[in-house]
C-alpha cells in the first residue's frame, strides 16, 4: 500500500470528519492548477499506514499533514504555509508568514482545538466526486 505512493506528489493528510478541514481540501484542489497534491483521510487505513510511516499518531493528531515522499513532512502552521508556497502566484505571500511560525503554529493550535465547535464534525469522511476522484489516494 505505502509502496504505491506517487513520489512526484506532496501528499495532504486531512481530518476526514472536519467540516472545516473539508473545505479546506476543496479551496487546495481549486487553485492546484499544476496537480501537485494528492490527498489522503487520517481516518482511512492509507492514512494511519502513512502517518505511522513518518512517526506521528493519527488517533491523537489535531493536524493537518502535508508529507513529500522521500523528502519531509510538515505539521500544524507549517504544513499550512507549504501548501501556500506550492499553490504559488499570490498566495506565494502567505507562505512569507512562516517566519511567524510561533505564533503561527499557536493560532493554528487554537483553531483545531475548536474546529469541531466552529465549524461542525461528519459521522463519515468526505467522499469525492468523480471529477476529483484521481487527486485522493
Amino acid at each position: 500500500m505505502l509502496e504505491n505512493l506517487p513520489k512526484n506528489k506532496k501528499i495532504i493528510l486531512f481530518d476526514g470528519v472536519c467540516n472545516l478541514c473539508e473545505r479546506s481540501i476543496v479551496w487546495v484542489i481549486k487553485h492546484d492548477k499544476n496537480d501537485k497534491f494528492r490527498f489522503v483521510s487520517l481516518q482511512s487505513e492509507l492514512g494511519n499506514a502513512l502517518a505511522k510511516r513518518i512517526g506521528i499518531d493519527a488517533n491523537r493528531l489535531e493536524s493537518i499533514v502535508l508529507y513529500e515522499p522521500g523528502v519531509a513532512y510538515f505539521t500544524k502552521a507549517a504544513a499550512v504555509f507549504e501548501i501556500f508556497k506550492t499553490i504559488g502566484g499570490i498566495y506565494t505571500i502567505v507562505g512569507l508568514l512562516s517566519y511567524f511560525n510561533n505564533f503561527s503554529t499557536t493560532i493554528y493550535d487554537w483553531v483545531a482545538k475548536n474546529r469541531y465547535q466552529w465549524y461542525g464534525k461528519k459521522e463519515t469522511c468526505l467522499l469525492p466526486t468523480p471529477e476529483i476522484q484521481a487527486k485522493f489516494l
